[in-house]
């Protein structure tokens, strides 16, 4: 498959922002942002963008959890999706959902939240593609 210039610019563009999200977040919120980078389909969603604050013009620029979590459901997100999203958002101290929430995910979400948590705790080791 042969990728447009469009679709190149387009993964170039979520790149960037997703390494934009990664180093704006503070040490406590990075495991988060690494999860959202990970799972790539809710950022590159360009509302979820907007709400987290990655459109902004300026460079650099605080990340606004809180403005992703009062849209949470007006995003147009699958189950999956919000319940990863809402375990995420719950990494960073925002809404209150409950850890039994990874019975929602499918397996490859599972993972990248598997990684995220063990981030969270101080464990940096986990590669990408380590099966847990």
């Amino acid at each position: 498959m042969t990728l447009t210039s469009a679709e190149t610019t387009d993964g170039a563009l979520l790149e960037g922002r997703g390494q934009k999200l990664i180093k704006s977040a503070s040490i406590g919120e990075r495991a988060a942002a690494q999860a959202l980078v990970e799972e790539e389909t809710i950022l590159a969603r360009e509302n979820v963008q907007r709400a987290l604050g990655l459109l902004d013009v300026p460079s650099w620029s605080e990340v606004r959890w809180e403005g992703l979590m009062g849209r949470v459901y007006g995003l147009g997100l699958d189950e999956e999706q919000q319940a990863f999203l809402g375990l995420v958002l719950s990494m960073v101290g925002i809404g209150h959902v409950p850890l039994a929430a990874v019975s929602d995910l499918g397996e490859r979400r599972l993972a990248v939240m598997l990684r995220a948590v063990a981030r969270l705790a101080g464990n940096n080791t986990l590669a990408v593609g380590t099966r847990i």
